[in-house]
């Protein structure tokens, strides 16, 4: 802090030589006096007007660096911030209006924008203090802010539904530029924290039409999720078939056969020496055959068959080459007067075949097969606890009722709760209407009641059912309320990034997790911020988590910042926390009326409950209106909108800002 010095030092020096001087007479003393007193008055005079002087010139330099370190941004302390802190210096001093002249005003910052320091000097021209030679006074004044942070505990609440999807600019998405700010904001909070003791921690609650917290709960109870459950579905018909089927072969009838192949021959001309002239005589002279007999050695071969009849037919073949001798007779020479007879043989080959053939007649017995035959879409009550568990679990739901192995995701289906228009909640009455134990952020599950324990989502199960309508254009086949139907179809379901408790976090940590962030599904604000309540209240299942001690013992702000691109869009077709909504019915009476305003209802009335907790709720509208419902869920001064990346990254900003606490430090 600088001081009025030169008003001190020509009054001290003045009373000094006063004091010293003992000669002279009383005109002389008295003259003497008048002057000394006219110095006291008129150094006080200006050395009042030094003091406002100096105070102002200090209120303005704390107000400079408080609003140059309010403008740092993920930039650091670039000249906007310096800019920001020179105005605010401007608008709280005037030269004119102060009587001052000279000002200078320094604004700097050595730690990137951390801590934003500032000097600023003037010169006050002296009002009476000048006719004693004191013409000016020079002030100074040091001043610096900077932002501090105590332990802090912040939930994201994400809306990562399809829409973030969507391209904000021609280079990047609504979630890239989320991550973007994200990143952004832990570096802010990161750097307010740097050498201190506080501790931060981060939790997430990713949300589209689900949220992914069925690793949170089954970790800290298994039986907080039901073993059974009811599922819009479709189960396998079969037709029942008999048949007969083969069973055995009958004893063997046995016959035989023979059979002889073609005969071949080999000539042997053996002239028999004898002529005759008559071809009679020569063939009543011939000796007589010799018969068939068997000629080198035997073998047998054996075949099965199945004949025309259906019978097995076993046959056996023994097969025998044989022999024949046979004698004949051959006219020889030419002419009338030359021609004779004469004997020859030649030798007849042939196989002969011996058959035994053994017959069997098959047995048969009827047997019954199950063929499929249809689905029928209703309804159904599945084992989930395999599934649960995370381990595979089949169901015949694939086409014609084949198996489908699928392993849980995470997401979850939500408790009991009461299809009704409105909803309050009051400190001290709770939830009305009462029985919503969705809503209810505090209440554990009772291990003997299934109605208060959550469900796995088993979207590979999910099915809706249709029925014919009409039309003039030929009709079609529309989501339909009967209990059960013969056509339906495949539900659609979403499932975001998985949950994450409180927990303090690296910044290449809390990078990964903004990185894996996706987008699709619809918007379900109610389930967002049901479980950013869960996660934050020190009241609820993870108060264990929520009230650990930080080790430097100091009390812990609870923030949730809930940021969205878009309104409450629920769809009753697809498989969502709330099942299949047309035929689940846990949200509307007759599965689609107002089905948007009651998850609103129920939205509001969670936003009271967990600010009831004391947990400041921060609304950010991202590439879309702040609807009166969003406005009302924040708590007060807490909500922004944004339009583009670079606004979103200023209310990340502005919230880091208020999550810590800016003061002046010098």
């Amino acid at each position: 802090m600088g001081h009025s010095r030169g008003t001190m030092r020509w009054t001290s020096g003045l009373l000094t030589k006063l004091l010293r001087q003992t000669s002279g007479n009383i005109l002389p003393l008295t003259a003497v006096a008048i002057f000394v007193v006219a110095a006291l008055v008129g150094g006080g005079v200006d050395a009042s007007r030094a003091y406002k002087v100096h105070n102002r010139l200090q209120s303005a330099c704390d107000a400079a660096v408080l609003a140059g370190r309010r403008a740092v941004s993920s930039n650091g302390f670039d000249t906007a911030a310096e800019r920001e802190a020179d105005d605010y210096f401007d608008v709280n001093f005037d030269d004119a209006n102060q009587g001052v002249s000279g000002t200078l005003f320094t604004p700097s910052s050595n730690d990137n924008g951390n801590t934003v320091n500032g000097a600023a000097s003037t010169t006050m021209q002296t009002a009476v203090m000048s006719l004693f030679g004191v013409d000016s006074v020079d002030l100074s004044v040091n001043c610096a802010a900077s932002m501090s942070l105590g332990n802090s505990d912040v939930v994201m609440v994400l809306d990562t539904t399809g829409s973030m999807g969507g391209y904000i600019s021609y280079s990047q998405t609504r979630l890239q530029a989320l991550q973007a700010a994200m990143k952004n904001f832990y570096d802010t909070v990161a750097l307010a924290t740097q050498g201190s003791n506080a501790r931060v921690r981060y939790g997430f609650v990713p949300y589209s039409s689900s949220v992914n917290v069925g690793r949170l709960i089954y970790a800290k109870n298994p039986d907080y999720l039901v073993d059974t459950y009811k599922i819009q579905s479709r189960e396998p018909v079969y037709k029942t078939i008999t048949v007969e089927e083969f069973d055995h072969w009958d004893s063997p009838v046995y016959s035989s056969g023979s059979g002889s192949s073609s005969i071949s021959y080999s000539y042997d001309y053996q002239y028999s020496g004898t002529r005759y002239s008559k071809s009679n005589s020569c063939e009543d002279d011939l000796p007589d055959d010799e018969g068939w007999s068997n000629y080198g050695s035997s073998s047998t071969d054996t075949e099965t068959d199945i004949n025309r009849d259906g019978q097995r037919v076993t046959t056996t073949t023994v097969s025998q080459s044989q022999r024949a001798k046979d004698y004949f007779c051959v006219r020889q020479g030419s002419g009338w007067g030359g021609k004779y007879y004469q004997q020859y043989y030649r030798y007849m080959y042939r196989n002969a075949y011996q058959y035994q053939y053994a017959t069997e007649d098959p047995v048969y017995t009827s047997v019954e097969t199950h063929e499929f035959d249809h689905f029928l879409y209703k309804q159904v009550t599945y084992d989930t606890s395999n599934y649960k568990a995370f381990s595979s679990a089949t169901t015949q739901t694939g086409n014609n009722g084949s198996d489908v192995n699928s392993t849980w995701g995470g997401c979850i289906e939500e408790r009991k709760t009461v299809a009704a228009s409105n909803f309050s909640y009051s400190k001290l009455l709770g939830y009305s209407p009462s029985g919503v134990y969705d809503l209810d952020i505090d209440m554990a599950p009772d291990p003997s009641d299934d109605d208060t324990k959550w469900a796995p989502m088993w979207p590979e199960v999910s099915y809706y059912r249709t029925s014919w309508v009409s039309s003039y254009y030929g009709g079609s086949y529309n989501i339909s309320d009967v209990t059960t139907s013969l056509t339906g179809g495949k539900a659609s379901s979403n499932c975001p990034q998985a949950a994450k408790l409180l927990g303090s976090m690296t910044k290449s940590e809390f990078y990964a997790y903004a990185n894996s962030l996706y987008a699709q599904g619809n918007t379900y604000h109610d389930l967002g911020m049901i479980w950013g309540g869960r996660l934050s209240s020190p009241d609820g299942i993870f108060s264990a988590n929520v009230t650990e001690e930080p080790a430097n013992g100091g009390k812990v702000a609870r923030h949730i910042i809930f940021m969205t691109d878009g309104q409450m869009e629920p769809n009753y077709q697809i498989q969502s926390s709330y099942g299949i909504e047309f035929h689940d019915r846990r949200v509307t009476d007759d599965g689609r009326s107002n089905d948007a305003s009651r998850h609103t209802a129920r939205f509001r009335a969670v936003c009271d409950a967990v600010k009831a907790k004391g947990i400041r709720i921060w609304v950010i509208a991202f590439g879309a209106s702040l609807t009166t419902d969003l406005e009302a869920c924040a708590s007060s001064d807490s909500a922004f909108t944004a339009s583009n990346a670079d606004q979103l990254n200023d209310a990340f900003q502005e919230i880091a800002k208020n999550v810590g606490e800016l003061r002046v430090t010098l």
